[in-house]
């Protein structure tokens, strides 16, 4: 199937221009095609524009889960091989069969949605191929490149386990890796050029190269928003992965292994989280850069509710990751001196929630505004703009981290003798630190609109030096440190549901923030360049939205369901041959 897309793709890089100049006869030379709404194919009454959106929803879920995973896979490997702990390596292979599963499933996927796209967008289909020209040719190269390191890196673990031979195999995994950005980076740059096209003239004529187009304004944000965001997302799969298997495995010594497994996946779920509302920020920031109308049509408009959504989903992500953090508590003798601090730490969570999840105007009926004296309510309306809001999350990302910082103390015993000083210093960082997020969110209230963009550009700072400066204290500080016993596997099975809500909560997450930047181009194929003539060229209402989303991230989380039991359903066939033999 993989080989199957890869012609596919080459077959469409040398037809689609042909298809483009025929339909753009009556148009200046090389400018866009604009079809009417009779040049869309209308097949058997299907709705062209929830096909694509459910096979390209579908296809991004998967990919990103297939482009994560080898990442954090080879880091682990390479763990394994600096501390001599066969764990690490045999964990680094699970990550992997698990993406394996998955792999054939999002080729399978990815065909789909070419050949629904070249059905039923011939005319947007082939535009793009004549931006990028010789682009897809190499996509389809770099694609079949990938298959072939990936069953590679996989299939020759064993052989090249020991030894020197080691570091050949992590060559290849570096290869894929390499291979797997780059082929995300590329389909980038399609998506954001038909949100902000670059190296064309306003008629969509062709007046720079290729890499002017793909080096569009939204391509680096939308870069690094989607590395993070996929980072987090396949670590939250991979432990939900694990806590089915710790639900489903009876063995002691296998319930600490994927104990250990939930943990780790958690950690790299929570590495990737943590930078990405800001990574978010930067990408509406240079929306609103590059079209004012974009970024008040996000956030000012039919979809500024949807943030509230939004913020419901990220707030359960933050509760469900620290509440598995907090339950780790008890692997450790030392757990339960720093289980007290954890209401503190719940009510600064649960705190900042609340205001995140504050409108600052209210749909109201007429009798509803005069009762209330207008759209926003006298004490909490003022929670609702973005000065609490950035407070909010930035105190939600420090105390989270928090709580991941007890669980890795709780297992160490520092010795050196300056270990009271610097824990003074950790108390003294966080609360500088905490006070000059509030500070500065206060700021943002008195200070004119123009600046309260710039008073959240300290909060961000002060969050990230609580962060580095706790980790580098915390890294000197344990060095040598008395190692406490971790058992592993000493956890209530209720903890292991926080790791089912976190996929499903960034899943939905992922749906509804794709059809959020998918809308801002309103009624353009290309914006501003190529109009969308279809019978659907409007924004889908919020409630048809909310139902396909949903629709969507269930059928995916079926999809997961079955990759699990598949990998659950080979890995006890093998036992079973094993006791046998």
């Amino acid at each position: 199937m993989k080989y199957f897309i890869a012609a596919l793709l080459a077959l469409l890089a040398v037809s689609l221009p042909d298809l483009v100049a025929a339909a753009s006869d009556a148009l200046p030379p090389d400018a866009a095609p604009q079809p009417s709404r009779l040049d869309y194919p209308v097949i058997a009454g299907i709705s062209a524009r929830s096909l694509a959106w459910s096979m390209a929803q579908m296809h991004l879920f998967l990919a990103a889960f297939v482009l994560a995973v080898p990442l954090f896979s080879i880091a682990t490997e390479f763990m394994g091989v600096v501390t001599g702990d066969d764990r690490f390596d045999t964990m680094a292979r699970e990550f992997m069969k698990i993406t394996m599963a998955a792999y054939s499933l999002t080729a399978l996927v990815g065909g789909g949605l070419l050949l629904t796209l070249l059905v039923f967008y011939p005319h947007l289909m082939g535009y793009l191929v004549k931006v990028f020209r010789g682009q897809m040719l190499i996509y389809a190269l770099l694609f079949g490149l990938e298959s072939i390191t990936l069953y590679l890196y996989f299939y020759s673990w064993d052989a090249l386990r020991r030894g020197n031979r080691k570091y050949y195999h992590m060559s290849i995994g570096l290869v894929l890796n390499t291979v797997g950005l780059t082929l995300m980076f590329v389909a980038n740059a399609w998506v954001s050029f038909m949100m902000s096209p670059a190296g064309i003239a306003p008629d969509g004529a062709i007046t720079g190269t290729v890499w002017e187009a793909t080096r569009n304004p939204l391509w680096n944000p939308l870069n690094l928003h989607r590395f993070l965001a996929n980072i987090a997302y396949g670590g939250a799969i991979v432990g939900g992965y694990a806590a089915y298997m710790f639900l489903a495995e009876k063995d002691p010594v296998q319930k600490a292994h994927y104990d250990w497994m939930g943990y780790t996946s958690n950690f790299i779920a929570i590495l990737g989280f943590l930078p990405l509302p800001f990574a978010g920020y930067w990408l509406m920031a240079e929306i609103y850069a590059y079209s004012q109308q974009m970024g008040i049509t996000a956030m000012g408009g039919i979809l500024a509710w949807l943030f509230i959504i939004q913020a419901v989903l990220i707030g359960t992500i933050m509760l469900a990751a620290n509440y598995y953090l907090w339950s780790g508590l008890m692997r450790t003798d030392r757990g339960a001196q720093y289980g007290r601090y954890v209401k503190y730490i719940a009510v600064v969570i649960v705190g900042g929630f609340l205001v995140w999840v504050t409108p600052h105007t209210l749909i109201l009926t007429t009798s509803e505004i005069q009762n209330l004296g207008g759209t926003h309510h006298k004490i909490l309306g003022p929670l609702g703009i973005m000065p609490a809001k950035n407070t909010a999350v930035n105190l939600m990302l420090v105390f989270t981290f928090l709580s991941f910082q007890m669980f890795y103390r709780s297992s160490r015993e520092p010795v050196v003798p300056w270990a009271k000083s610097a824990n003074m210093v950790v108390v003294a960082l966080y609360v500088v630190g905490i006070a000059n997020i509030i500070g500065a969110g206060i700021y943002g209230y008195i200070t004119p609109t123009v600046y309260k963009v710039g008073a959240s550009v300290p909060q961000v700072v002060t969050t990230l030096t609580i962060i580095i400066g706790s980790v580098i204290i915390d890294v000197f500080m344990l060095r040598g440190a008395k190692s406490e016993k971790v058992h592993w596997g000493r956890m209530t099975e209720r903890s292991q549901y926080a790791l089912f809500v976190l996929p499903v909560a960034f899943t939905w997450l992922m749906g509804l923030m794709g059809y959020i930047r998918s809308s801002l181009r309103t009624n353009w194929h290309v914006y501003t360049v190529m109009k969308d003539n279809s019978p659907e060229n409007y924004i889908p209402t919020l409630g048809d939205a909310g139902n396909t989303i949903t629709g969507i991230t269930l059928a995916f989380m079926a999809v997961m369901v079955f990759v699990f039991w598949l990998s659950r359903l080979g890995q006890t066939r093998q036992k079973n041959a094993e006791i046998s033999a």
